[in-house]
């Protein structure tokens, strides 16, 4: 399969697979946000579901995918670093926050900073036109996140506070985005970086849900969580899998906008699984997100 993927890089082909790829993980990290923003403390689950994708990932990196070059275990090690700080502040972001109104801020933060990464690094270029379908989408998200906090938002004593937590993760969703591309264009085999960053990213977060739980007064039951943390796993290999080897196939800065249609289907998933009130002025904002994501595909 990975001499496939490869045969596919800078074709037609392996840029409608990239854009398939992206749209899948769009909307399993809409569902992927949720499932942490659920009953369960953010750290908890953040860390169930970091836990289960390293032990699943285990037996991957060690025997069946090639062993990582060299160069790469510096690599990997920044990953970790980066991807840290990221879910740190995404879980303080969640913690302080409505998901509503946090999760499209930190996505509309992310593209436009992920295109300018991808600039910069790769020497990708966006035509005028697809800077406009940028405009259109960032408008689109920025405009779901300040609907939602007008007329959805009861508690809004440390929403302040989750915005800055919402702005610096998007800034990290950029970091990553860009560094992980690198990476996974570093390998010969794209599989390789992606089971070693599953193996590598999978143990620093359940050690802070440890203590946490720990700490808790009525801690919750550890079944329920570890269930959690399974379907997160899975949503978390399909979603980041399908976009790190989408920027491996295509342009990144491309991938990471059409990634950002995931705030349509965050609002979706609020509406029909958290039951969430959807208006007019709500379908309204999530088509111009659309809007901007086909501008920015078309005007390529």
């Amino acid at each position: 399969m990975s001499d496939w993927l490869i045969s596919l890089e800078g074709t037609e082909a392996g840029h409608q697979l990239a854009l398939a790829l992206a749209l899948m993980a769009a909307f399993l990290h809409a569902a992927f946000g949720a499932l942490q923003k659920g009953r369960h403390d953010p750290w908890l689950s953040r860390g169930a579901i970091d836990g289960m994708y390293g032990v699943m990932a285990a037996p991957f990196a060690l025997f069946v995918v090639p062993w990582p070059e060299p160069h790469m275990w510096i690599i990997l090690v920044g990953a970790l670093v980066i991807h840290t700080v990221y879910k740190v502040l995404q879980a303080l972001a969640y913690t302080q926050g409505a998901y509503t109104v946090v999760y499209p801020v930190v996505r509309g933060t992310g593209p436009l900073f992920a295109v300018i990464g991808a600039s910069l690094v790769f020497g990708e270029r966006f035509t005028l036109v697809q800077w406009a379908g940028v405009g259109v989408l960032l408008a689109g998200i920025y405009g779901l996140a300040l609907y939602n906090w007008r007329y959805l938002v009861e508690a809004r004593e440390t929403l302040s506070r989750a915005l800055i937590f919402a702005v610096a993760t998007g800034l990290f969703v950029a970091l990553y985005t860009t560094y992980d591309a690198y990476g996974i264009r570093a390998t010969a085999d794209p599989f390789t970086f992606l089971a070693w960053f599953f193996l590598f990213d999978g143990w620093v977060m359940p050690i802070a849900a440890a203590l946490r739980w720990r700490n808790l007064p009525n801690p919750p039951t550890l079944g329920p969580l570890l269930g959690r943390g399974f379907v997160g796993a899975i949503i978390a290999y399909f979603s980041f899998g399908g976009i790190m080897l989408a920027t491996r196939l295509d342009k990144v800065g491309e991938a990471a906008v059409l990634r950002e249609t995931s705030t349509v289907f965050a609002a979706l998933i609020g509406w029909l699984v958290l039951k969430e009130t959807v208006g007019p002025r709500r379908i309204a904002l999530m088509t111009l997100i659309a809007a901007g994501a086909v501008i920015v595909e078309m005007g390529g």
